[in-house]
């Protein structure tokens, strides 16, 4: 997906800027970069950071870079942030998003005399600069910002950094966040509402959708007002977002309780495991929440061994990452050997780790194990985050089982597999236990995971799991 920080400050800026980016190094693995303007005007450095944190790469530039504005990133896609030259003045820009319409937003710009773009290593065009395209179309910042958000199919956050100051504009539906920080002599603008702690800012405001802001030193000023409709991703809370971030009030860490605190109230000791756990990192505040529920002891009968290996979705091998995966988790012999196991993970995506990880517990002497989706079975790929690398919704699982029963009918059922009361949806279950080897299953219940966020059904986007738009 991605992250990004942006500071405007009365002083130079840049350290504060490399480590709120660091704070975001969770949310995406291929690219990393900052920009800033001083005194020498705009300079940018942008690396790859596949197999080398944020922090380790940057550490020389930070001695090169200065300035009281900044903004930088991390990236999963595209590098940036990108320097533009256009007929308003030069910026810099950075975005999270997804644009499904490219190639129809491409022609749009060629058609009305844009000649070129520079193309990427694999074919692409950098979605952002295509997006500083359309926005230099306007008049002004604050209307090409608009006409952007009017335009992409899909969704569009952005960090947009002139000579002056920095906007930031959440994407109009407010699929993702965007949270301004303030302390003495400056503000800031950040995805994760954590990020700025540390760096002494308190919070200041969080952007409704569609909002655009003008961030000074000395102030922050709404240039466009919020829309009204919001579909932020209910998946933030399950997996992406860190435990200490909130988003629209809510905190990640307690959310996770509360899911998992459900998912023991559906099980109503349905099932009678010696211990419960979570699959590390996003599994274990859900594993917590159903342990203090149950009453069922919690426990780590394997450990994550973090300090060499990267994140297991880097990669673009599949192979490789499900191997990656495999190495980082450590068992525990003697909380395994000879017990009943519960284990929850944020989600069951391809299956193919969580199968892996269920027969190495196997391996190890357990003699069940159940487990427990902190979300409902995934029927859709994400069409608005790039939370998953899926390229086909036949990647997911559950498309694969139902393809199998239904062939071409199988978007006439799809309403009838997400809905957990019906036989369609419990004979899929079944079919997935039997698959992935698990001694029982039951996923959340997507009226259970809006209750654990706390948020109207409304106002959230649950597209993953049963398509509403």
């Amino acid at each position: 997906m991605g992250g990004f920080f942006g500071v405007a400050s009365k002083s130079d800026c840049t350290l504060d800027l490399f480590y709120g980016v660091d704070y975001h190094s969770h949310l995406g693995t291929r690219r990393g970069g900052m920009a800033t303007h001083g005194k020498e005007g705009f300079s940018r450095s942008i690396h790859n950071i596949e197999n080398s944190p944020f922090r380790t790469k940057f550490e020389r530039d930070i001695e090169e870079l200065e300035g009281n504005l900044g903004i930088g990133c991390i990236s999963d896609f595209e590098p940036q942030p990108l320097l533009i030259q256009s007929h308003m003045g030069s910026f810099a820009i950075t975005t999270v998003g997804k644009i499904n319409n490219m190639d129809q937003l491409l022609k749009t710009v060629y058609e009305n005399g844009h000649s070129h773009f520079q193309e990427m290593s694999n074919g692409q065009v950098n979605a952002t600069e295509l997006v500083a395209a359309l926005i230099s179309k306007k008049d002004s910042f604050v209307e090409g910002i608009r006409y952007v958000q009017a335009l992409v199919d899909g969704s569009m956050t952005l960090l947009l950094m002139t000579k002056e100051g920095i906007y930031a504009a959440r994407d109009r539906f407010g699929r993702t966040p965007v949270v301004i920080g303030h302390k003495e002599d400056a503000y800031c603008a950040s995805f994760e509402s954590f990020a700025y702690i540390n760096l002494g800012y308190r919070d200041y405001k969080e952007l409704g959708p569609g909002e655009i802001v003008y961030m000074t030193p000395e102030s922050v000023e709404t240039v466009s007002p919020p829309l009204e409709k919001m579909r932020i991703c209910s998946f933030l809370w399950v997996y992406y977002g860190y435990p200490t971030s909130s988003y629209e009030g809510v905190n990640v860490e307690q959310m996770r309780y509360n899911c998992g605190s459900l998912l023991a109230k559906r099980d109503q000791g349905a099932v009678e495991p010696d211990c419960v756990a979570g699959v590390p990192d996003s599994g274990l505040a859900h594993a917590i929440g159903y342990a203090n529920e149950s009453g069922i002891p919690f426990a780590r009968p394997f450990i994550k061994y973090t300090p060499t290996w990267p994140r297991s979705f880097m990669p673009t091998s599949q192979n490789q990452r499900n191997l990656i995966a495999r190495m980082k988790l450590i068992p525990v012999q003697a909380l395994i050997e000879d017990r009943k196991l519960l284990l929850i993970d944020d989600s069951i995506v391809r299956g193919t780790q969580l199968r892996e990880t269920t027969e190495f517990l196997y391996q190890s002497g357990a003699k069940e194990v159940h487990v427990r989706p902190a979300c409902p079975p995934l029927l859709y790929g994400c069409k608005y985050l790039n939370f998953s690398r899926s390229k086909s919704d036949l990647d997911l699982i559950t498309r694969r089982v139902i393809r199998d029963w239904e062939g071409d009918n199988a978007e006439k059922y799809l309403e009838e597999y997400a809905d957990p009361n019906s036989d369609r949806y419990q004979k899929m279950l079944d079919e997935i236990c039997r698959q992935q080897n698990f001694t029982s299953l039951r996923y959340h219940r997507l009226d259970d995971l809006i209750q654990s966020i706390g948020i109207d059904s409304c106002r959230l986007c649950t597209y993953c799991f049963n398509g509403a738009e």
